[in-house]
């Protein structure tokens, strides 16, 4: 498929009404869906025959210093991308506990439509039942007067146990059917998560468009060439890339992962596809089956605004003199805008989402002084820009970074303010460090072009500002205890050292039978 997309003269496209409530981007409960899945669960699903899949994740997603998630268990991305899409429906397998978290989370967030769940005993997943009642539930869901589509999601269990989802049919009724495995110890981030479930749908869509002529997306086809923008992000960003697009001649096509089927297929009938978040390995996969071309880093800054421009414009073979005009017209503007708003202090920056490097970019750029950002992505060659760029003014950039690595930066070097992830802001909050957390308060607000110019200055200084506060309500609970201790005690807390001593020894040993046993 390295033409364009060939449409048909289907027109008609029913559109349902937004399928999650606007401004619900709250923090994740990181503590509450802490995935406990290990080497012995992988261990069974390549028994089970998934080698296959574990191999591919294993090179897409390369785990760091940790083979399971810090945080949100994974299957929430891929269920939070299934659940925004129009007309589409989500199954999930998996252990009743895990189903119940991610429902639970699912709504907490705003999604305004039902999970379906297949339950399963000891039984059925021996004897092979539950693909047989997965089967059975697809086929009763598959109703093409509401869906497009149906997603499948095996959790760690079926993983494990080798449910082949692959063994469903492709579509029923003209229902496609997407089935997909996302265990905690396959995937790393639950970010990484959302590109399993993209890569899948936009693999299916190429290979219809290899088929035939598909139906137009309801936004039409743009009359001039477009750059898909992949990886979620602030409502007017895209916006704001396609003003900044138009002086090239282009315009901004889908953002992947799409909000609807038809515009998979818009996404990929582009010239040329911006990787915004740079880890979505499978999306980046087909788009590139495709024959598009994949563009890193973002319009961000100053910097970064001239030199995305550049390379979206040698993609396209745009004039040189007609990517000067373009950077002209935004360049100033934004110089302008980061001008207006400076701001001055010492910050580390850490998260999952995927766009630290880019907010790190902008911060330098109106001022701050970043020695450390850490990301729990992995380095893929289209964050290579950036970490180049953030590495070139003394930034240390920490690719697949634990919350050891952000935790312990930030104790190291004690900012006046730290951007996190709700364990590294509650530990920096403990020593006193204006802490912010990164998924509610910094990727809530536009980082492209000049709207993102200036749009962290107030919500960064004011953080910085409440250094007095954080110290006096240090001093206020100073002595009530902590850890363990933590609270208001009538008398002295109850320590027991001797159960303490006991249970290390009791690890001790088994760390060294363990060691021992991979001698053997």
């Amino acid at each position: 498929m390295n033409g364009p997309v060939t449409y048909d003269d289907a027109d008609a496209v029913a559109v349902e009404t937004g399928t999650e409530v606007e401004g619900r981007d709250a923090p994740l409960p990181e503590g509450g869906l802490g995935c406990h899945a290990g080497s012995e669960m992988a261990y069974a699903a390549r028994m089970a025959g998934k080698s296959e899949i574990l191999d591919q994740y294993a090179k897409d997603y390369p785990t760091g210093p940790h083979d399971q998630p810090q945080s949100m268990c994974p299957a929430f991305g891929s269920l939070r991308v299934g659940l925004r899409m129009k007309r589409t429906a989500t199954i999930l397998s998996g252990s009743a506990c895990c189903v119940y978290g991610l429902t639970f989370v699912s709504h907490f967030y705003g999604a305004r439509r039902s999970v379906g769940y297949v339950p399963f005993n000891s039984e059925t997943l021996v004897t092979g039942k539950l693909f047989e009642d997965i089967r059975e539930a697809v086929h009763d869901i598959a109703d093409p007067e509401k869906l497009d589509a149906v997603v499948v999601t095996n959790l760690c269990v079926p993983t494990a146990s080798g449910v082949p989802l692959r063994l469903l049919p492709e579509q029923i009724n003209g229902v496609r059917i997407v089935g997909i495995d996302v265990p905690g110890f396959g995937i790393p981030t639950h970010a990484e998560a959302k590109d399993v479930l993209a890569g899948a749908m936009l693999n299916y869509a190429r290979k219809e468009i290899e088929a035939g002529p598909v139906p137009m997306p309801a936004s039409g086809k743009s009359d001039r060439p477009t750059v898909s923008l992949l990886g979620e992000m602030f409502p007017a960003d895209p916006m704001m890339i396609g003003q900044m697009l138009a002086p090239l001649g282009l315009a901004a096509g889908p953002v992947v992962p799409c909000r609807e089927w038809r515009e998979l297929y818009g996404a990929l009938d582009c010239g040329a596809v911006a990787a915004i978040h740079p880890f979505y390995t499978a999306s980046v996969r087909e788009f590139q089956a495709a024959g598009r071309l994949v563009i890193g880093s973002a319009p961000v800054g100053h910097d970064g605004t001239a030199g995305w421009l550049a390379s979206i414009g040698d993609a396209f073979n745009i004039p040189t003199s007609q990517i000067a005009e373009a950077q002209n017209q935004f360049l100033p503007a934004i110089k302008a805008a980061l001008a207006a708003k400076p701001v001055k202090g010492t910050i580390t920056l850490s998260g999952y989402e995927g766009s630290e490097l880019l907010v790190a970019r902008l911060l330098i750029e109106s001022g701050a002084d970043i020695p450390y950002v850490g990301t729990a992505c992995p380095k893929t060659p289209w964050s290579a820009d950036d970490a180049a760029w953030l590495e070139a003014r003394g930034v240390k950039v920490k690719f697949r970074a634990s919350l050891e690595d952000d935790c312990a930066a930030m104790e190291a070097i004690k900012p006046d303010l730290a951007i996190g992830t709700t364990p590294v802001v509650q530990k920096g909050k403990e020593m006193g460090i204006p802490s912010l957390y990164f998924t509610n308060l910094i990727s809530a607000r536009p980082l492209m072009g000049v709207a993102g110019a200036g749009s962290l200055a107030e919500v960064v200084n004011g953080a910085m500002a409440n250094k007095e506060r954080m110290d006096h309500m240090r001093e206020f609970f100073e002595g009530v205890g902590h850890k363990d201790t933590a609270g208001v005690w009538e008398g002295s807390p109850n320590l027991q050292p001797q159960f303490r001593a006991q249970n290390a020894k009791k690890l001790e040993r088994a760390a060294k039978a363990a060691k021992a046993a991979e001698m053997i």
